[in-house]
């Protein structure tokens, strides 16, 4: 039987699709004033902090619990997800270029979309270890 707390999880990663729409377009807040490269930067860091305090309060206040090595793999499963989401909505919906869309993994651009992908992996885990939530009901 598969722990609820990947059914869970999954529906956590699809409500993250409002918070990321949100966040693209309240850049327009700050954007007029900042050049692109630090609005895609304030953006990558916000969307770092709700992703986390999603997770945080998802893992607080739903009563799932498991053990960390499904944490890891939950963590895991929203990388294959939101990688697969970026790439194949942002191409074949929104028509970006693949060099486009590979733009975004540029660090020594100061591009720093890696930080969010290293977030989603590793909230989860991270949140559970935070809370202190025991293992022994990690079969729910």
């Amino acid at each position: 039987m598969i722990p609820k707390l990947y059914f869970y999880s999954l529906g956590v990663w699809v409500l993250f699709i409002i918070p990321a729409i949100l966040n693209g377009i309240s850049t327009g807040i700050y954007a007029p004033y900042t050049d692109e490269l630090l609005t895609h930067q304030i953006s990558s860091v916000i969307f770092c902090m709700v992703i986390f305090a999603v997770t945080y309060f998802f893992l607080k206040y739903s009563g799932v619990s498991g053990t960390s090595r499904q944490f890891i793999y939950v963590g895991l499963i929203w990388l294959r997800l939101t990688v697969s989401f970026e790439f194949l909505f942002g191409h074949f919906v929104i028509g970006y270029s693949w060099q486009r869309l590979l733009y975004d993994y540029n660090i020594f651009e100061g591009r720093i979309w890696l930080l969010v992908l290293v977030v989603t992996a590793t909230s989860p885990w991270l949140a559970n270890r935070i809370l202190g939530v025991p293992a022994d009901r990690g079969s729910q």
